[in-house]
């Protein structure tokens, strides 16, 4: 009979997870000893880091991400981390050791007291088997559990004394060979309901989310707006980590705002609303006002039952995105309704005058006018968010992602983790100089594994965004608003990754030319000017 190790391995193989993320610590060594040649263990020097990286491939690659950490400590400095994956539906399984079961009640040193309740509420499912035999058949679970919807993280604390005992011998070769699937079509009668619903309504509206692309229903989002001469929106760029609808499409007229009254404002004249693949919405800051414009109706289409029933206005379907946008397509005739007008072209960028620091926005258009068809972008620069959202107009799917929960950390950590999911596109990690402190060792391994990311540092010597909250909360003379003298280009220096600084719009064009696609790790860094762009 196989060994709780070797069973656990062939677990991971079967479900194609062979690659683990981690930052090891003594708890761990069992489970990494003999490690398989056909695996690979990519180290971050810091738990929130690889949390972030496992984070970034779940999604970009479609599998269930895999995170090793060190007991109670390694989970505790990755609870932020965890908190975005549950925001960002990454389906993580997040094992983590605990000491030797004989040590546990004297509480020796690195025991994890209440293992299962620390992870929460940021994990789907938390558990310490009660035996080294059950561990293979609680990892299962745990995989199975992640990966249906919603996706999310799910957490196993295994005694180091577990791994060389033997796995049952009745459950783990079932544990090995079950399988799930968990999309779930709508009901018949609730698609052909809607159906009429749009077919009848003066001037429906889509809403597109990010689970639109987690669910491959791109596809099947253009025909919807195509047959049915759809306009659309996209989420409120809070809570947006994916991109749901092409941004070059002519029916995309850009993206909601964040606060209560806008949302309802920017929606005036529509009267049907349906939202697909988000929640109802991610607003921030609170801004009152009414939930939906006088005459207009809201349907949700969701794979989250949290979100369907925490949402304060509407109704819900709760079924898999990509499959209910098919079902509708197939229930519609095409509408003899207007093609929605198209919004105008990106904002031309200001002239910030000369020696001075360009402008957001002519950073992003300078990205833009250098970044491939096929690259791939993860953003975390809250300054220039809107202004790469206006200026780049993604048009693909796996093209975008942006940390939905909002915690610093994610952008640099979760950049390489994509980068390492697929080498085989350009990948370019936008991140403000002050975010980057956050996940900074993730330089590390992209030079250490030579992954194939391209960095643009924005540096702007202030936290903007929060001088932007600070004006609309009314609030004077906060202290630690200002970011004088960091030099990221140097930190990634000293970690190994190859930086450069350009100052004007046309040196980040042609730095970004030259290394974009190039297959390995460099950074560009240039100054901006302060503020908030949105455009």
């Amino acid at each position: 009979m196989s060994t709780v190790r070797e069973a656990t391995y062939d677990l991971l193989r079967k479900h194609g997870m062979t690659t683990m993320f981690g930052n090891p610590g003594s708890t761990e060594l069992p489970m990494l000893a003999d490690f398989p040649d056909d695996f690979r263990y990519v180290l971050g020097l810091q738990e929130a880091v690889a949390v972030g990286m496992a984070d970034g491939y779940a999604q970009a690659s479609g599998t269930v991400g895999h995170v090793n950490l060190h007991t109670a400590p390694g989970l505790g400095n990755a609870m932020g981390a965890l908190f975005n994956a549950q925001a960002n539906h990454a389906a993580l399984l997040v094992t983590a050791g605990q000491q030797v079961r004989a040590h546990m009640t004297m509480q020796a040193n690195l025991t994890n007291r209440d293992a299962t309740r620390v992870p929460h509420p940021y994990v789907k499912w938390s558990y310490e088997p009660p035996r080294a035999a059950d561990v293979p058949a609680a990892l299962g679970r745990a995989i199975h559990t992640a990966a249906l919807a919603p996706k999310g993280p799910a957490f196993v604390s295994i005694p180091m004394d577990d791994w060389t005992e033997e796995a049952d011998p009745e459950v783990t070769p079932h544990a090995l060979e079950r399988s799930v699937d968990g999309r779930g079509a709508p009901a018949p009668d609730a698609v052909a309901a809607l159906a009429a619903r749009i077919a009848n309504a003066s001037n429906p509206v889509l809403v597109a989310g990010p689970d639109i692309d987690a669910s491959g229903g791109w596809e099947a989002a253009v025909a919807l707006v195509e047959s049915q001469k759809l306009p659309v929106w996209g989420i409120p760029a809070t809570g947006g980590g994916r991109i749901g609808f092409p941004e070059a499409h002519p029916a995309y007229q850009g993206l909601l705002p964040p606060g209560i009254a806008a949302v309802s404002e920017t929606l005036n004249g529509y009267d049907l609303i349906v939202v697909v693949g988000a929640s109802v919405f991610a607003y921030y800051p609170y801004l009152p006002g009414a939930l939906l414009p006088e005459g207009a109706e809201l349907v949700q289409i969701t794979s989250d039952p949290d979100e369907a029933a925490r949402a304060p206005v509407g109704e819900a379907l709760v079924c898999d995105p990509a499959l209910a946008l098919a079902a509708l397509n197939a229930a519609l005739e095409p509408a003899a309704r207007d093609v929605p007008p198209e919004r105008d072209g990106p904002m031309e960028p200001p002239d910030m005058g000369e020696g001075n620091p360009i402008s957001g926005t002519e950073a992003m258009a300078a990205l833009g006018a250098a970044l491939p068809e096929d690259a791939v972008v993860v953003l975390e620069a809250p300054s220039a968010t809107l202004a790469l959202r206006n200026q780049l107009r993604l048009s693909r799917p796996g093209s975008y992602y942006f940390g939905a929960g909002g915690g610093l950390g994610f952008g640099l950590a979760a950049s390489v983790g994509v980068g390492l999911a697929v080498p085989d596109r350009p990948v370019v990690a936008v991140i403000g100089e002050g975010s980057a402190q956050y996940a900074i060792t993730a330089f590390w391994t992209a030079a250490a594994y030579d992954v194939p990311v391209t960095f643009l540092v924005l540096r702007n010597s202030e936290y903007a965004i929060l001088k932007w909250f600070s004006l609309a909360e009314g609030v004077e003379g906060a202290p630690g608003l200002d970011l004088p003298a960091l030099d990221v280009a140097a930190v990634a220096e000293g970690y190994g990754v190859p930086s450069t600084r350009v100052d004007t719009g046309e040196e980040l064009r042609e730095a970004l030319g030259s290394r974009i696609g190039s297959g390995k790790p460099q950074l560009v860094e240039v100054g901006v000017a302060p503020g908030m762009w949105l455009a």
